[in-house]
């Protein structure tokens, strides 16, 4: 005996179904021919039952009030007080005019979601969390009784932190307009002067830390192309630069 799979589409609802229906024959959504959905509609249904699939109830809604709309609209009964099948089918098309748009907008947000979980999750929860948990409750005791009282009271003690934070640390960044090559021409010219250069006259010399850094960097790079020689003296930091002599 051979075996036959037969596969039935799943929707999320009824409203889902009929847009599917709709989409499949091009139908325009604003005028919806009521006969023709409803027997696609319990088609649907029947396959279901034929499977012994339990249908949902708001698919069973759905279709008794599609055969109360067709039902109105094939044997109209005038002189009757009761609710007019262009307005029944009226307020279903509106009903399904705006699920279609929530169904677009989570197409749109899809995309959005799939990104957000690429993203690392925020560190530090727990730090933050504690400050929710009083006495021995932990933050999951906490958190699945929160109230609205509560949160306000974080939210304060939250915003009274941010008040009296440390005031933010400010860097300025101060262009120097000094050079190793500048320094390395200067050098060269008062040692050309004065034959013999002193360390610390050099220093005092200086305009500011930065240019005695720079000035420093060249006598050292000068001191290794061999372009100047240097000689000690007594004393801590006591040394001159001068030609170097062939």
């Amino acid at each position: 005996m051979e075996n036959y799979e037969i596969k039935i589409d799943s929707f999320e609802g009824p409203f889902d179904l009929l847009l599917f229906f709709i989409e499949r024959d091009e139908l325009d959504i604003h005028d919806i021919p009521i006969s023709k959905i409803t027997d696609d509609f319990l088609d649907y249904i029947q396959q279901l039952n034929a499977l012994n699939i339990e249908v949902a109830s708001e698919f069973i809604l759905m279709a008794s009030t599609l055969m109360r709309i067709k039902a109105k609209t094939l044997l109209p009964r005038p002189g009757l007080e009761e609710e007019d099948a262009e307005d029944m089918k009226k307020d279903l098309m509106q009903k399904l005019i705006l699920y279609k748009q929530f169904k677009d907008l989570c197409e749109k947000l899809k995309p959005l979601e799939e990104a957000r979980f690429k993203q690392h999750k925020r560190g530090n929860i727990l730090a933050e969390t504690s400050l929710i948990a009083k006495g021995n409750s932990t933050v999951e005791e906490e958190l699945s009784a929160l109230t609205l009282y509560r949160l306000m009271m974080v939210y304060e003690n939250i915003m009274d932190r941010y008040l009296e934070r440390k005031k933010e640390v400010k860097h300025t960044i101060v262009r120097y307009p000094y050079t190793i090559e500048q320094q390395k021409k200067a050098i060269k010219e008062l040692v050309k002067i004065n034959k013999k250069l002193d360390f610390s006259m050099i220093a005092s010399q200086s305009e500011n830390k930065v240019q005695f850094v720079y000035t420093f960097l060249a006598i050292l790079e000068m001191l290794q192309q061999q372009l100047l020689q240097i000689e000690t003296g007594l004393g801590y930091n006591n040394f001159f630069i001068h030609q170097k002599t062939s």
